[in-house]
């Protein structure tokens, strides 16, 4: 009997270790299992990550792109702003130029029309000063008075 009894607790121990090992296979198994999923789970988000990273490449691409076009743009158009800036001073100047010749032109004109004023007035004061020595000789000294007067004040 008693091995019976040992033997009957042979028998449950070994039925014992076997339900243990039994769950414990069965809990590695869920585990593995769970690990299993997670990974998948964990690739199928890598992929996820991966394309989320080709998009954000794609992305940072196209917007240096529009950036270059953006620059290429705006320099075109500096050069524009630039290139007509140059013409209309470059038109400016011609009109300043032609005025400068135009009055330049009319003051000498001016300038003629005086001398010839003044050589007309010249002539006239000299032929009165021949008829009438005496009383240009007094005009003058009045003046000459005058102006002596005048400087002698200051």
């Amino acid at each position: 009997m008693a091995q019976t009894t040992s033997a009957n607790d042979v028998k449950r121990d070994a039925d014992a270790a076997a339900q243990e090992a039994k769950h414990d296979l069965s809990e590695g198994a869920r585990k593995v299992e769970n690990d299993l999923r997670d990974t998948a789970s964990k690739l199928a988000d890598n992929s996820g990550v991966e394309r989320l990273a080709q998009r954000g490449a794609d992305i940072a691409n196209e917007a240096v792109e529009t950036g270059r076009q953006y620059a290429d743009r705006a320099r075109e158009t500096g050069q524009e702003y630039a290139d007509r800036a140059r013409e209309t001073g470059q038109e400016y100047a011609d009109r300043a130029r032609l005025e400068a010749e135009r009055l330049y032109g009319a003051g000498q004109q001016k300038a003629h029309e005086a001398a010839v004023y003044a050589e007309e007035r010249y002539d006239e004061v000299s032929e009165m000063v021949r008829r009438n020595p005496a009383q240009s000789l007094g005009i003058a000294a009045g003046v000459g008075f005058l102006v002596g007067l005048l400087i002698a004040r200051r």
